[in-house]
């Protein structure tokens, strides 16, 4: 699957955050500062891991819409979809 390069550069940006925490880490920066990019992190994650689910259920939908009315599955896709809204958290 092919994924929107708005994607690709907010993952470049937390890789870019990771590695901003490793620096604190070694420079013995203050926990709460830490703690403080990590949930920026985290937080970040989350809107990135919706995005990826978004196109993955945009695509599996319009490929599902394409097919014969009887051989659609959509009721599997949503549902699955929605499964990995809840392991995320």
């Amino acid at each position: 699957m092919e994924y929107p390069k708005e994607i690709i550069n907010r993952l470049k940006r937390i890789e870019g955050q990771i590695r901003g925490v490793l620096r604190m880490m070694d420079e013995g920066k203050e926990c709460t500062d830490i703690i403080n990019q990590l949930t920026a992190i985290r937080n970040a994650v989350d809107r990135v891991s919706v995005h990826v689910i978004g196109v993955d259920l945009n695509k599996c939908l319009s490929d599902d819409l394409q097919k014969d009315l009887e051989d659609r599955d959509t009721d599997r896709i949503i549902k699955d979809a929605l499964t990995l809204l809840l392991k995320m958290r």
